[in-house]
Formats: C-alpha cells, sequence, structure tokens
C-alpha cells in the first residue's frame, strides 16, 4: 500500500512539473519568436510529446497490472531522480528565457555557458534520460525502464542533431561549446 502512495506521489509530482514546464516554455517560445526567433524540428516534436504522455500510461499499467512493489534499493534509486530534479532546475534557471521544450534559435544570441552548460552541451537531455530509467526503476517497472531509455536514444538521435544544426546556423555555437561534451561532463579542461 506505501508503495502505491508513493507511486502516485512521485507520478503526480513528475506530471506536475512537466505542466508547469510547458506553461513556462510556451510563455518562453513567445518572446523569442517576438525577438525573431526560429523554430526547428517541428516534424519530430510531436513524437517526443506522444512518447512522454506514452511513457506514464506504459509505466503505470506495469505498475498496476504487474504488482510492481517498490525497489529494495529504492532509497539509491530515489536519490538519482531527485538530482536529476536539481539538475532540470539548473538547466532551464540556467537558460532562462531561452529554455524550451522546443528547438527554438534566436539568431545571433549570446549562447549561456553557465550551470550545468558550463559542463555539458545538453544536460536537460541527461536529465530526462536519467528519469526515464530511475523512475520506472524506483518501482520496478523494468520494462518501461528498458523500453523508454530505448526509445528516448533514438529520439535523441533525431534531435540533437537537428538542434546542433540550428545552432551552428544561427550562433557561435561551434566557437563556444567546442571544449564540452554532449552527455559526459568535461570537468578538467
Amino acid at each position: 500500500m506505501i508503495d502505491l502512495l508513493l507511486f502516485i506521489i512521485v507520478i503526480s509530482f513528475v506530471i506536475l512539473q512537466r505542466t508547469v514546464e510547458l506553461f513556462v516554455a510556451k510563455g518562453n517560445e513567445k518572446w523569442m519568436k517576438q525577438q525573431g526567433a526560429v523554430e526547428f524540428g517541428e516534424q519530430h516534436y510531436k513524437y517526443i510529446v506522444i512518447m512522454h504522455v506514452l511513457f506514464f500510461v506504459v509505466l503505470s499499467t506495469e505498475k498496476i497490472l504487474l504488482e510492481r512493489g517498490l525497489s529494495q534499493v529504492w532509497p539509491i534509486v530515489f536519490g538519482l531522480f531527485c538530482f536529476a530534479q536539481f539538475m532540470r532546475i539548473w538547466s532551464i534557471t540556467s537558460l532562462g528565457k531561452y529554455w524550451n521544450t522546443k528547438i527554438i534559435v534566436l539568431q545571433g544570441t549570446k549562447l549561456v555557458r553557465k550551470g550545468p552548460y558550463r559542463f555539458l552541451k545538453h544536460p536537460n537531455y541527461f536529465v530526462v534520460a536519467i528519469e526515464l530509467i530511475v523512475v520506472p526503476l524506483l518501482f520496478n517497472a523494468y520494462y518501461t525502464a528498458f523500453l523508454f531509455t530505448v526509445l528516448n536514444v533514438i529520439m535523441m538521435m533525431v534531435r540533437i542533431p537537428v538542434e546542433e544544426k540550428a545552432l551552428k546556423a544561427l550562433t557561435e555555437y561551434e566557437e563556444v561549446f567546442q571544449d564540452c561534451n554532449r552527455f559526459i561532463p568535461r570537468i578538467v579542461k
């Protein structure tokens, strides 16, 4: 019973968080487009949204139908989840008005190299990858963790090149991020 209550709390928190993020992203999108920003990757964005909605459906289905309980190592997994939340907030606040769930680029803008962007090119995608693994593993939902990790890798193989191509075309992306990795932090130069 406790594991079901914790499941409801965690899933409700994540869904509420995503909803708030969509409102923030919409406001940032409006502001950026008023400044002349251009959107890229519209074709694949709907699939990202579908994947994230299906994540909650599949996770809930596996948890309930297969009667998945709380992981025996839940404090460690929950710690990773909390780390991901810290990283998410750090990423969003570091980008400020430039953060979005879509690929929206303002030509000639000075790129952000503060916060986690000092160490990674795509810290928000790193966070999503962590969440798609640890949230299911918190509740022993191994099928969901595996399936959505694979789907996310496929999605990022499409999205990241589109985003980087857009940034290279409209900003000084290559110069600014030449000493930065995509996902593995480069702490020592």
